[in-house]
C-alpha cells in the first residue's frame, strides 16, 4: 500500500511540474507568437482570452466526464493533447493554425487543471495529511524551468518550434509512462480501481466562499505576470533588463512558499496558513504600490511570491474537505474561478492603470486578498455548516478530553 501511494504521490507530482513547464514556454513566448503569425495588438487579446475560457469550457465537460471516466484516464489523455498543441503553436504557419492549436490547448488545459487537482485532493485524503501544496511546488519549478528555456530560445533566436520540440519529446512519453501509477479516488489497495464514494449534492452556496477566493487569487497572480516587469521599468524606472526579475523572483518564492507550506498546515491548520498567506500577499501589494524604487519594488514581489502561493493550493484541498463524497464535482467548478481570476484580473489593472495610476491600481488587488480573510473559516478541517462561525469536533475527537473539543 505505501509503495502505491508512493508512486502515486511522485507520478502525480511530476504530472504538475511537466504542466508548469508547458505553460510557462507558452506565456513567456506571446511576443515570438504574435510575431510568427502576424497577430496585430489589437487581435492579440482576443486569442489571449479564449484560452482561458475554452480552459473553463474544458473544466466544466470534465465535471460531467468524472462521472463516467476516473480522472486518471482524463488526466493521462489530456496531457498529451496540451504538449502536442503546444507544438503545434510552434509548428504553424498561418493564423488559423495557431487558432486550432491554442483553442486545443485552452480545452485540453481545463481537464487537465481539474482532474490533476482531483486526484492530488483525493491522494491527500488518503495520507491523511496535508500533501497539496507539494504538488503546487511542482508546478512551480516546472515554471522556473519551462520560463528558464523559453530564455534560452529567445536569447539564442530559436524558433517556437526547435524551442518546443525538445521539450515535447522529453515530457510526452514520460508523462505517459508515469501515468500508469496514478491513484484514483484514494485507492491504495487498487489503483486500477476507483473507491466508490457516497456522493452527494454540491451546494453552491457552500462552495461559494472558495470561488471568491479562487477568483481573488488569481486576480493577484495575473497582475503578477501580465504587469510585474511593465511596472518596474514605466513607474519605478528599472532598466529593460531588471524589469524581467520580478516575475521570475515571484516564481522562485512560490516554489519556496510551497515546499515548507505543508509542514505549515501540518502544524498550525489551513485556517492560519491561509490567514498568513493572504496578509504577506496584501503586503506585498502594498509596498509594490508605495515603492520609492525598483529594489523596494522587487521586495513587494517577492512577499507577492509567499504569499499568494499557498491559498489556491489549499482553496482546492478545502473544497475536497466540504464535499468528501463529490469532491471531483467540486474541484472542478472550483477550477473554473481560476480562470475567471485569470481574465478579470489583466484587464482590471490595465484599465485602472490607464484610467488613474499603476500604483493606484495595486491596491485593488491589495484589498480583494485581504477580503480572503474574511472566509478562512472555509478552509477548515470541519467547516462551519451551521452558520455561527463555531467548528463542530470530528466524530473521533468525540470522547478525547478538552484537547478534541
Amino acid at each position: 500500500m505505501t509503495d502505491v501511494l508512493r508512486r502515486g504521490r511522485a507520478s502525480l507530482a511530476f504530472s504538475f511540474f511537466a504542466q508548469g513547464a508547458t505553460f510557462a514556454l507558452l506565456v513567456t513566448r506571446i511576443p515570438a507568437i504574435q510575431d510568427r503569425y502576424g497577430i496585430s495588438d489589437a487581435l492579440l487579446p482576443a486569442f489571449l482570452a479564449a484560452v482561458p475560457v475554452l480552459a473553463g469550457v474544458g473544466s466544466v465537460t470534465t465535471e460531467q466526464l468524472v462521472k463516467r471516466i476516473r480522472p486518471s484516464r482524463i488526466l493521462r489523455w489530456s496531457q498529451p493533447v496540451v504538449l502536442l498543441a503546444l507544438l503545434g503553436v510552434g509548428a504553424g504557419d498561418h493564423l488559423v493554425e495557431v487558432a486550432v492549436a491554442l483553442g486545443a490547448f485552452g480545452l485540453a488545459v481545463g481537464a487537465l487543471d481539474a482532474s490533476m487537482n482531483m486526484l492530488g485532493v483525493s491522494l491527500q485524503r488518503t495520507y491523511g495529511r496535508s500533501i497539496m501544496l507539494g504538488f503546487h511546488a511542482a508546478y512551480s519549478l516546472g515554471g522556473i524551468v519551462g520560463a528558464s528555456l523559453a530564455w534560452a530560445g529567445a536569447h539564442w533566436h530559436l524558433s517556437l518550434f526547435v524551442s518546443y520540440l525538445p521539450v515535447v519529446l522529453v515530457l510526452l512519453p514520460a508523462t505517459f509512462v508515469g501515468s500508469r501509477w496514478y491513484v484514483d479516488g484514494g485507492s491504495a489497495s487498487d489503483p486500477k480501481e476507483p473507491v466508490a464514494e457516497g456522493a452527494g449534492p454540491v451546494v453552491f452556496k457552500l462552495l461559494l466562499p472558495l470561488c471568491l477566493v479562487m477568483t481573488f487569487a488569481y486576480i493577484g497572480d495575473s497582475t503578477v505576470s501580465n504587469w510585474s516587469a511593465k511596472y518596474l521599468q514605466d513607474v519605478l524606472g528599472s532598466s529593460e533588463q531588471l524589469a524581467t526579475v520580478p516575475y521570475n523572483v515571484y516564481m522562485v518564492m512560490t516554489l519556496v512558499g510551497r515546499a515548507v507550506g505543508d509542514f505549515g498546515v501540518r502544524r498550525f491548520g489551513a485556517v492560519a496558513v491561509v490567514r498568513v498567506g493572504a496578509v504577506v500577499a496584501a503586503l506585498g501589494f502594498a509596498v509594490v504600490a508605495v515603492a520609492p524604487g525598483a529594489w523596494v519594488g522587487m521586495l513587494g514581489f517577492t512577499l507577492l511570491g509567499l504569499g499568494l502561493c499557498v491559498i489556491v493550493p489549499q482553496t482546492f484541498a478545502a473544497a475536497g474537505r466540504l464535499f468528501p463524497g463529490s469532491s471531483d464535482t467540486a474541484i472542478a467548478r472550483l477550477n473554473i474561478f481560476n480562470y475567471v481570476g485569470f481574465l478579470i484580473g489583466s484587464p482590471l489593472v490595465g484599465a485602472l492603470g490607464d484610467a488613474w495610476n499603476y500604483r493606484g491600481a495595486m491596491l485593488v488587488p491589495m484589498v480583494l486578498v485581504l477580503a480572503t480573510l474574511g472566509y478562512a473559516r472555509s478552509f477548515s478541517s470541519e467547516p462551519d455548516r451551521y452558520g455561527d462561525g463555531y467548528e463542530r469536533p470530528r466524530t473521533a475527537d468525540v470522547g478525547r478530553g478538552s484537547n478534541g473539543l
